[in-house]
């Protein structure tokens, strides 16, 4: 599914002398600011709304009172640059801004969880550091125009730091419900899903429940119906916890001792959180598959459906490693 937007746009074309230096690089912080991209050198396109208008008409008014001069024009895109090629800029910026964001607060999370309650002077300083990434994060939700789905990352990590401030790292018991209750249900996640909640739905269907009914939704934050369950997604009935995303959680609550589960969810969590902490030689090769898919899938049903094939050889693989399943390699010719 494209992205709803405008199909007319605001551009900021612009000439600024070449000397000061020090007004150039103030226009190009101040349309980072506002949240404009840039087309080709000197033109900056944002989408039509009265904020974007009053933003670009401050910016003008600064490159004139430098010396230089510059013009505002409301267009359409006709040939040459396509709307989704724009909507693309838009959130591969806040994409790029997003995971600045996520390898903070990880770095963060990572000093905090030490499995111990955090000292006093700890939680003073932890207090200000959360509250600085949290207007880090406004600023940068303040320009997300077309709803990176990486924020939803942040709000993750940032809901984990407030745990640990709060109190003992969570620590939620075995999920001891029979996995019959399971069933039946509507499972709902964020929309645009990659390598966890892929990794998730293919657990629910091959475990759980094969006939399970998934909802997408467009926003982090959902309040759930009485036959709902939410995975990662703010204040989900599974998500991610401490240093563990949402499939390692839902292995574990559910009490699934299945050292092949284990390996896919090694794979899952270097994918993930961007990390390297199981480093298997499986990882790379497998993102590439799923970010492929996701590249040719813009529906998250059909995501769903191929990646669960992805998923059923990688666990096929680990079960013949573990001599749980036998395996048939190719015969010479």
């Amino acid at each position: 599914m494209k992205p709803a937007g405008p199909k007319k746009w605001l551009l900021l074309i612009h000439q600024i002398p070449p000397m000061p230096n020090a007004l150039r690089v103030k226009i190009w912080r101040r349309l980072q600011q506002v949240g404009a991209v840039a087309i080709k050198q000197s033109v900056y396109v944002m989408p039509v709304s009265e904020q974007s208008r009053e933003d670009l008409n401050w910016t003008l008014k600064e490159i004139i009172d430098g010396g230089g001069e510059g013009y505002i024009a409301e267009a359409r895109f006709v040939e040459g640059l396509s709307g989704e090629q724009i909507f693309a800029l838009f959130r591969n910026a806040r994409k790029s801004d997003y995971e600045k964001l996520i390898q903070d607060a990880t770095a963060l999370l990572a000093s905090w969880s030490s499995g111990e309650s955090v000292s006093r002077d700890t939680a003073a300083k932890g207090a200000v550091q959360l509250s600085k990434l949290r207007r880090r994060l406004a600023d940068i939700e303040a320009i997300d125009f077309f709803e990176c789905p990486e924020r939803a990352g942040v709000e993750l990590q940032l809901k984990e730091l407030e745990k640990i401030l709060s109190g003992p790292p969570s620590t939620k018991n075995p999920d001891r419900r029979a996995i019959g209750e399971l069933k039946g249900r509507t499972w709902v996640t964020r929309r645009n899903i990659f390598i966890d909640r892929i990794a998730c739905g293919w657990f629910i269907r091959r475990f759980i429940d094969q006939a399970a009914v998934f909802k997408f939704v467009p926003e982090s934050r959902y309040s759930p119906k009485a036959d709902e369950l939410r995975f990662d997604m703010f204040d989900g009935e599974y998500t991610h916890e401490g240093q563990c995303c949402t499939f390692e959680i839902m292995i574990q609550r559910l009490g699934f001792q299945d050292p092949a589960l284990q390996g896919l969810a090694e794979v899952v969590h270097d994918i993930d959180l961007k990390e390297v902490k199981f480093a298997r030689r499986e990882t790379d090769g497998f993102k590439a598959l799923v970010s492929g898919l996701v590249a040719e899938h813009s529906d998250d049903g059909q995501r769903l459906t191929e990646g669960s094939r992805l998923f059923d050889n990688l666990y096929a693989y680990y079960q013949c490693q573990k001599g749980e399943k036998p395996c048939h390699p190719l015969k010479s010719i």
